[in-house]
């Protein structure tokens, strides 16, 4: 869902769809069904969605481009819009996940990459993949920032091939989280020191923000401060979630100097949500997004 703000810039919304055990392109698509008509509900032109792929899933679409052919139909023939994936998850298995200073980490993230550049609407510019906040604090060591380092110059030139072969560009947003290498904001900077600013910027949970940051306001003006995108907030949004500290952040991403992040992915409450759920979330949001200058690219900007 398109959304324009009171600059005049275009913040697209996506909802999550809930991870779940995909073993194959046919699982995913049945999942699509319950976002079309959560969309038919809001009377919307389109919805935007956003999903996890599996690794092995996500090899085969890579190199597959009639399967991907496919899924980018099944998507418009629901009118769903796809600019983000998520990369954060690694696999349903509950051991534990590669790091960024394993390469698998990076080859997952290029073919996420490779397979939404397909999945993009014809007009879009450029999409974004997310992913973990580079490894877990506990163990992180010398020897693990200069593996990362490494394969994330890698990355960047990965993005870069792809751009100069496809004309549009994915960004990769490593999101901060407890535990993490990338926390706090202070850290989050830290962490993304000497990386590629154009191609890799930060994924914001906008909750995580709010619930331990001092100030989520303060901490999103650090990280763009010190050059750092935010090129996608992860928010939930049902009663109770938005707090005072959550609103604040609203207002830092989107006040006066306009849109600090193209994207907004509205995060599951639960698995298996109906569509009645998905678009009373999506309604509740649009409300709180008017006060901050957002809405629906068809309908008039809400007043300031």
């Amino acid at each position: 869902m398109r959304l324009r703000h009171t600059s005049g810039r275009i913040v697209q919304l996506s909802c999550e769809i809930f991870p779940r055990p995909v073993a194959n392109l046919p699982d995913l698509v049945e999942c699509l069904d319950t976002y079309g008509n959560a969309r038919a509900r809001l009377g919307a032109d389109a919805l935007g969605v956003t999903f996890w792929l599996p690794p092995a899933l996500a090899a085969a679409l890579a190199v597959e481009s009639r399967a991907r052919t496919r899924l980018r139909a099944e998507l418009d023939a629901r009118r769903l819009e796809v600019v983000t994936l998520s990369g954060a998850p690694f696999d349903e298995s509950g051991g534990e996940a590669p790091t960024w200073t394993e390469p698998v980490r990076r080859e997952y993230t290029l073919d996420l990459a490779r397979i939404l550049l397909d999945l993009l609407d014809e007009d879009a510019v450029r999409g974004t993949v997310s992913t973990i906040g580079l490894g877990a604090r506990s163990g992180w060591a010398e020897s693990s920032e200069k593996a990362a380092t490494g394969i994330l110059r890698r990355l960047s030139a990965g993005l870069a091939d792809l751009a100069w072969q496809n004309g549009r560009a994915v960004r990769v947003g490593f999101q901060p989280g407890p535990g993490f290498v990338l926390d706090g904001p202070e850290q989050t900077v830290a962490g993304l020191a000497r990386t590629d600013k154009d191609r890799l910027g930060v994924c914001l949970d906008l909750g995580h923000a709010a619930r331990t940051w001092p100030d989520a306001a303060a901490g999103i003006e650090t990280i763009t401060d010190a050059g750092y995108g935010i090129v996608e907030v992860r928010l939930a949004a049902v009663p109770g979630s938005t707090t005072e500290g959550w609103r604040s952040g609203l207002r830092q991403l989107f006040g006066s100097e306009g849109p600090l992040t193209e994207n907004i992915t509205l995060v599951s409450r639960v698995r298996g949500a109906t569509a009645e759920q998905i678009a009373a979330d999506v309604a509740y949001l649009l409300a709180e997004l008017a006060d901050v200058g957002l809405a629906p690219e068809n309908e008039p900007c809400p007043a300031r």
